[in-house]
């Protein structure tokens, strides 16, 4: 079975950083794309990073300058560097990858269950 793990999230100092990871694990053949989100109670969950298996990264407006995704294809993992942290960052960040899990079968997109993020004083 295949699973996304996320990881790292926990209360961050308005200014500070906070690392959080993402850990793909089970039958996988190729990870594509990597999304992170983050999503508050009753509202959108909203893109905050792409980064493509070469490893080209998009963000969105409100984080850029301020978080780097990056990924360990050897390992299955992607990580979220939160530097200069705010207290509008505080969310629930979610991962979302697209894997093909054999040679000849199709991509899908996997979600992960989410790492709390609070960033307060």
């Amino acid at each position: 079975q295949l699973q996304l793990v996320e990881s790292g999230g926990g209360l961050g100092q308005p200014g500070g950083s906070l690392r959080l990871s993402c850990v793909a694990s089970g039958s996988i053949f190729r990870i594509n794309v990597i999304g992170w989100y983050r999503q508050a109670p009753g509202k959108q969950r909203d893109l905050v990073a792409v980064i493509t298996s070469g490893g080209i990264t998009t963000y969105a407006d409100s984080v850029k300058g301020r978080f780097t995704s990056s990924r360990d294809n050897a390992n299955n993992t992607v990580y979220l560097q939160m530097n200069s942290l705010k207290p509008e960052d505080t969310d629930v960040y979610y991962c979302n990858a697209n894997i093909k899990r054999s040679r000849y079968g199709y991509a899908m997109d996997y979600w992960g269950k989410g790492t709390l993020v609070t960033v307060s004083s």
